[in-house]
């Protein structure tokens, strides 16, 4: 049966795999984020606990919203700029339009970048070349993490965990999760590192013996695959001068932190806040990411929800206006996102199909 939603595609694979981008699929995650919004509003309502949103400082609206237009500019400069100007400003919008459409319908553990390499392939770009830049964007990704990490721990302390809402217990699961997440990735960053600038092909080695054991042997074809495209990476990027990598780092330093600092501005708007209790905010955003990114709903619906009164509950205040505040940031960070993917994906599919794709 043909494709309704993607008409005039040139095979079965493209057509296969935009249908993980249909626009049918966003009933599910909308469904399961506004089911769990409104049992905690259901839960918590009591009158008068949205009284503070008679109060609202509209000037940390406005400063959240350019926050948002500023982080969007930002990833649409650092794509590129990773891109060597292969593209234009408007592939270049598409392509995070696109990206980030496709992170809040896929499972927040597998994201956007998985569709990534393919929708720079689609804009043109060879596909060795489209893995290189998605591996480059990864590779910025986690350095940031890498760095963050000590910085907020020094911010935050013992802070950094809610534990004023939850269990010792749950608070050791949590720790234990945060610091074998930041291991990983900063293992995995170093191995990155290592294969584009110096070795790929020991580390390709190295990925194909590790997913030899026993355990691990249904990955092989993966990781050999994985390992290969390392060393295609490495090829394409290597000569690449220093001010490319700079531009790459600062784009996303940029991009990342404004991405961290939505929350803060959001409760600034209806809360007094001092400087303090914002790089308070900024600095548990880490820990939160952790629940993220092991979240198996599409876009950590649900996940993302029910986490957050635990992680910025007490910065709010009431739990009735606590409700208020995780409608209102997945509304701006992630609602929003649904309709302009469901805008600017069937245009995007309709441009890109009418012209050649390199191989």
């Amino acid at each position: 049966m043909p494709d309704k939603t993607f008409p005039n595609l040139p095979d079965d694979d493209d057509a296969h795999f935009l249908q993980r981008l249909q626009p049918s699929r966003l009933i599910l995650p909308v469904v399961i984020g506004l089911s769990v919004v409104g049992f905690m509003f259901w839960r918590s309502y009591k009158p008068g606990g949205l009284a503070p949103l008679a109060h609202a400082k509209w000037e940390w609206l406005l400063i959240t919203l350019l926050v948002l237009l500023a982080r969007d500019f930002g990833y649409i400069y650092r794509i590129r700029n990773i891109a060597e100007r292969e593209l234009n400003y408007r592939q270049s919008l598409d392509v995070i339009m696109i990206w980030e459409f496709a992170s809040c319908v896929l499972p927040s553990a597998v994201g956007g970048t998985a569709v990534a390499s393919f929708i720079l392939n689609k804009e043109g770009i060879t596909l060795g070349k489209s893995m290189a830049y998605v591996m480059v964007t990864a590779l910025m990704d986690n350095l940031y993490y890498v760095i963050m990490v000590p910085l907020v721990v020094l911010i935050a302390g013992a802070g950094l965990y809610p534990h004023e809402a939850l269990q010792g217990g749950f608070i050791a699961t949590l720790r234990v999760a945060f610091v074998i997440s930041y291991v990983f990735v900063s293992a995995y960053a170093g191995l990155m590192l290592y294969a584009i600038f110096v070795n790929p092909r020991s580390v390709r080695r190295l990925l194909v013996r590790l997913f030899s054991w026993r355990l691990l042997r249904r990955g092989q074809r993966r990781a050999y695959q994985h390992g290969q495209e390392m060393m295609d990476a490495s090829v394409q990027l290597r000569g690449n001068p220093f001010i490319y990598w700079w531009r790459a780092a600062a784009s996303t330093f940029f991009v990342w932190t404004a991405r961290y600092l939505v929350i803060g501005c959001l409760i600034a708007a209806f809360v007094p806040m001092d400087t303090d209790t914002f790089l308070f905010i900024f600095a548990r955003n880490l820990t939160y990411k952790v629940l993220l990114l092991l979240a198996i709903t599409p876009g950590g619906a649900g996940i993302v929800e029910g986490a957050f009164p635990t992680f910025f509950g007490k910065f709010i205040g009431t739990a009735t206006l606590t409700s208020f505040m995780v409608l209102l940031y997945r509304v701006v960070t992630y609602y929003l996102y649904l309709v302009l993917g469901s805008v600017f994906l069937p245009r995007w599919v309709a441009r890109v199909f009418r012209k050649g794709v390199k191989s």
